[in-house]
C-alpha cells in the first residue's frame, strides 16, 4: 500500500461503552496541563521584547535595539544569553522527561502531573521576583522540569482515559490548552508591556496555570491501565466500568490485562523499545516531534513580538500581532478537535503539510522578497504598513495550517501508538526529542535570523516538504482503533509490517485469563 497505510476496517475491535461526563471532566482537567506549556511559549517572546526587561537584565541588547541606525534589523536581538532565557526551560524539560518516564510508569500519570505542577509553580514564583539573570535562569530550569513532567504524563493520561472513537478529540484538548495558554500570555504581555514592572506580572502569573494543574491533579482518578500495571486488578476494572459507563467491559479489560502481562515480561522498557519489533514505534516517537519543531512554528510562537519588531512593527503593534496569531492558533486547533476523529490523522497531517508548503514556498517567498525589499542584505530600512499587514496575514495562514495538523497531532500520535510495555519510554522519547529541538530552535533562531536573513523562512519550507512525504508513505491511520489494538495497524502497513511478528497482536487471548489474573 504505497499510499501510506492501514485504515481501520470491520475487523478492528470496537468496545462497548459511551462517552461519560466523568471521563469528559477528567480529560478536561488533565488537559489543563497544557496551559503551563502554552503560557510559557507565549510569555517569553513578549517579555524579551519589553524595554523594562531588556534594560534591567540584558542592557547590551537594549542598547542595540535603540541604536537602530547602527545595527542591522536582523541582528538587533542576537544574544545567546537572551535566547538562553527562553531555551533553558526546554533543556531542563529534555532531562526531566527521562525521570518523568520512570515516575509515570511506576507511580502513575496523576502523580507525575502533580509533581510537574508543583515544580512549575516554584519556577513561576522565582521568575516573578527575580533580581538578576541567575535567578531568571534557575526559575526557567524549574519551569522546564514542570513542563517535562506534564508533557510526559498528560497525553498518555488522555489517550488511556478516552474511548477510541473520541481519543483524538480528547487528546487534542492538551494542544487546545497549549494554544489558550499562548493566547492568554499574549494578552497579558500586551496589557502590562507599558509598565516598568510589567515583565514581573507576565512571568509571575505563570503561577495561575500551575495552581490549576496542581489542584486538578489531586482530584483526578488514575487511568485503568496505570492502576492495573501497579497490580490493583479489581480497582482497575471498576475504574474502566466508571469511565465507559457500562458493566460490560470484559473484552476491553482483557486487552488491558494482555497488555499488562506483556509489559511485565519486559526486562527494561528502554532496551525493549530498541528491538526490531518496536522499530515503527521508535521511528514515529522520534521523527514526529523532530519534524514538528522543523516546521518553524516556534520561531513564531517564541519570538513573535521580537520577530514583528524586527520586521518593522512598533512595540504595541508587535505585541498585538502576537495576540492575533494566538487567536488564529486557538480557532484552528478547535477545528482539529472537530475533524480528527472524522477525517483521521493522516488527512489532517497531509492537508496541513500542503498548506504550510504553500505558505512557506509560495507565500513565504513573497515575504522574503518584501523583507529583502524593505531591509536588503544590510538589514536597514522600514517596511511599509501595507507590507507589514500582508506579512501578518501570511503568517496567520501558516499558523492555522500548523494548528490543525502538526501541532495537536504531534502530541496525539506518539501517545496512542505504543503498547503498554514501552508506552512511557515512547512518550519520554517524544517529549525529549521535542524539547531538544525546541531548545536548539529557541537558542539559535535569532542568530540564524541575523546570518541567514530572510532565507531562514525558506530553510523551514524545505523541511515541511520532507515531513509531508514522510507522513504520506510511513504513517498509518489510527483513528477509531482501540489503544491496545494498535499492533494490527502496524502489521497491515506496507513497510512497517515486516517488523511486527504475527504473535504480537494483542487481545486474542481467552477471557479466562481475567479470572487467572484476579486469582
Amino acid at each position: 500500500m504505497a499510499g501510506g497505510g492501514y485504515v481501520p476496517d470491520s475487523g478492528t475491535k470496537q468496545f462497548q461503552g459511551r462517552v461519560t461526563g466523568f471521563v469528559l471532566i477528567a480529560c478536561i482537567v488533565a488537559a489543563c496541563g497544557g496551559l503551563i506549556f502554552g503560557y510559557d511559549i507565549g510569555i517569553s517572546g513578549g517579555v524579551t521584547s519589553m524595554d523594562s526587561f531588556l534594560s534591567k537584565f540584558f542592557p547590551s541588547v537594549y542598547r542595540k535595539e535603540k541604536e537602530g541606525h547602527h545595527e542591522s534589523m536582523y541582528c538587533k536581538f542576537d544574544s545567546h544569553l537572551l535566547t538562553l532565557f527562553t531555551s533553558s526551560l526546554y533543556l531542563a524539560a529534555l532531562f526531566a522527561s527521562a525521570v518523568a518516564a520512570y515516575v509515570t510508569k511506576v507511580f502513575g500519570r496523576k502523580i507525575s502531573m502533580l509533581f510537574g505542577g508543583i515544580v512549575f509553580l516554584a519556577g513561576a514564583i522565582l521568575n516573578g521576583v527575580a533580581v538578576d539573570v541567575a535567578m531568571l535562569i534557575v526559575g526557567r530550569l524549574l519551569l522546564g522540569v514542570g513542563v517535562g513532567f506534564a508533557n510526559q504524563s498528560v497525553p498518555l493520561y488522555l489517550s488511556e482515559m478516552a474511548p477510541s472513537q473520541l481519543r483524538g478529540a480528547l487528546n487534542i484538548g492538551f494542544q487546545m490548552a497549549i494554544t489558550i495558554g499562548i493566547l492568554v500570555a499574549g494578552l497579558i504581555n500586551f496589557t502590562f508591556a507599558s509598565k516598568d514592572w510589567g515583565w514581573r506580572a507576565s512571568l509571575g502569573l505563570a503561577a495561575v496555570p500551575a495552581i490549576m494543574i496542581t489542584v486538578g491533579s489531586i482530584f483526578l482518578p488514575d487511568t485503568p491501565n496505570s492502576i492495573l500495571a501497579r497490580g490493583n486488578t479489581e480497582k482497575a476494572r471498576e475504574m474502566l466500568k466508571k469511565i465507559r459507563g457500562t458493566d460490560n467491559v470484559d473484552e476491553e479489560f482483557q486487552d488491558l490485562i494482555d497488555a499488562t502481562h506483556a509489559a511485565m515480561r519486559v526486562d527494561g522498557q528502554w532496551s525493549t523499545i530498541l528491538k526490531p519489533e518496536y522499530r515503527p514505534h521508535l521511528a514515529i516517537c522520534f521523527l514526529v516531534p523532530f519534524f514538528q519543531q522543523f516546521t518553524g512554528i516556534n520561531v513564531i510562537m517564541f519570538y513573535a513580538p521580537v520577530l514583528f519588531k524586527t520586521l518593522g512593527f512598533g512595540d504595541d503593534a508587535s505585541l498585538m500581532s502576537a495576540v492575533i496569531t494566538g487567536l488564529v492558533n486557538v480557532f484552528a486547533t478547535f477545528i482539529s478537535i472537530l475533524a480528527v476523529d472524522r477525517l483521521g490523522r493522516r488527512a489532517l497531517f497531509l492537508e496541513g503539510g500542503i498548506q504550510m508548503i504553500v505558505s512557506q514556498v509560495r507565500l513565504e517567498v513573497l515575504v522574503a522578497v518584501m523583507i529583502a525589499k524593505a531591509f536588503g542584505s544590510a538589514g536597514v530600512g522600514v517596511m511599509s504598513k501595507a507590507d507589514s499587514l500582508l506579512v501578518l496575514i501570511l503568517i496567520c495562514f501558516y499558523v492555522a495550517a500548523f494548528a490543525w495538523s502538526w501541532g495537536p497531532l504531534g502530541w496525539l500520535v506518539p501517545s496512542e501508538i505504543c503498547p503498554l510495555e514501552i508506552r512511557s519510554a515512547g512518550q519520554a522519547i517524544n517529549v525529549a526529542v521535542n524539547m531538544a529541538f525546541t531548545f536548539i530552535i529557541g537558542q539559535f533562531f535569532l542568530t540564524m535570523l541575523c546570518h541567514m536573513k530572510f532565507g531562514l523562512f525558506l530553510f523551514f519550507a524545505c523541511w515541511v516538504v520532507v515531513m509531508t512525504l514522510f507522513i504520506y508513505f510511513f504513517l498509518p491511520e489510527t483513528k477509531n482503533v482501540p489503544i491496545e489494538e494498535m499492533n494490527n495497524v502496524w502489521r497491515k502497513h506496507w513497510f512497517w509490517g515486516q517488523y511486527i511478528p504475527d504473535d504480537a497482536v494483542i487481545g486474542t487471548a481467552s477471557s479466562t485469563k481475567i479470572k487467572d489474573m484476579e486469582a
